[in-house]
Order: structure tokens, then C-alpha cells, then sequence
């Protein structure tokens, strides 16, 4: 579980890891007795596997940026990932990164342009952080605390995936669709 959040929040390949629910289910089964550990060890291990892997997507973007701007699309890696991150950055500075931990590709773009474009370091550290705890507080707490009112959940879990996927995507569709209805309208 804690290389999965380290590679979704700062490999570019790790966009597609399923992050949200992920962090949800695990606050869920931790409710549930199912994994054996306890909730504050659970949160405080998945915070700190975020923030290294946003200083991990940091440092590759800082190393690599104008490499990535050159590079032809491939089955992992596809310019307009980076493009949209770029369009979030631009959007909301450094609350990309606090509010990018609940969008699955900007999730992992995000630090890697931070990066690119060498925001401070300080910053930098500062929203990671920040995005990193309230990003696994409100996943796994929820889940938690679902779990402990409602113990028989664990018997939807397919469902609750479902929902989590269609939550995360319609951020992602409307951005699209709205940028392609601009593209027809140009």
C-alpha cells in the first residue's frame, strides 16, 4: 500500500493507481479488524509515503523538465497529462499540490511541474505536506470511520470502487469535454 501512494503521488507512470479508494478502503478494513494495525500508524505511514513521492515527482521534473516537454506520447506517458497538470498549476499555484491529491493524474503531475518550473523548495514542502496529511486524513478517516458506524459495509466494497472511480473521473471529463467544446468553437 505505501508504494503504491509513493508511486501515484510522484512517478509519472503511477497515474493510473488507485489511490483515493485505496486510502479509503484501507481506513474501512482498519475499522474492521481486517488489517491489523492501527489507524494512527496506518495514517501517519501512508503521509509520509505521499510526501516522498511528491519530493520524488519534484526532483524527477527538476531533473528532466524540458525532456518531458519533447517527449512523444507513449502507452505510459502522454503529453496532455502533462499539459493538464501545467493547466492546474497555473490555475491554482501552490494549491495544486494541496488540491491536486484528490485528482488522480493531476495527483501525480503535479509535483513532477512543480518541479519543472523549480518552485521553492519551501513551498514546495510546505503544500506537500499539508496536501499529503489532508489528503490520507480525510480517505482513510472516512473509511475508518465508516467502517466502525456501519461494520457490515465491507460487504459493498465492489460498489464502493465503483463510485470512487466515477467520483474521481467527472473532474477529469468535464475538463475535457469542456476544453474540446472551446477547441470546436476556435
Amino acid at each position: 500500500m505505501l508504494i503504491v501512494v509513493f508511486a501515484e503521488t510522484g512517478l509519472f507512470f503511477g497515474f493510473f493507481l488507485p489511490g483515493d479508494y485505496l486510502l479509503f478502503m484501507a481506513g474501512l478494513l482498519c475499522a474492521n479488524g481486517i488489517f491489523d494495525i492501527q489507524i494512527t500508524t496506518l495514517i501517519l505511514s501512508l503521509i509520509i509515503a505521499g510526501v516522498l513521492g511528491n519530493y520524488a515527482g519534484y526532483w524527477f521534473g527538476y531533473r528532466t523538465g524540458p525532456i518531458l516537454f519533447n517527449k512523444n506520447d507513449s502507452l505510459l506517458f502522454k503529453k496532455r497529462y502533462v499539459v493538464m497538470a501545467q493547466q492546474f498549476y497555473d490555475k491554482y499555484g501552490g494549491m495544486a499540490l494541496i488540491l491536486g491529491r484528490f485528482f488522480p493524474i493531476i495527483r501525480t503531475f503535479a509535483p513532477i511541474f512543480a518541479g519543472v518550473v523549480k518552485v521553492d523548495l519551501r513551498k514546495f514542502t510546505l503544500y506537500n505536506i499539508i496536501g499529503s496529511v489532508a489528503w490520507v486524513v480525510t480517505l482513510c478517516l472516512s473509511g475508518y470511520f465508516l467502517g466502525i458506524k456501519y461494520p457490515t459495509i465491507r460487504n459493498y466494497l465492489q460498489y464502493i470502487i465503483l463510485g470512487f472511480f466515477i467520483i474521481t473521473t467527472i473532474p477529469l471529463l468535464v475538463a475535457f469535454f469542456k476544453k474540446k467544446h472551446i477547441q470546436h468553437n476556435n
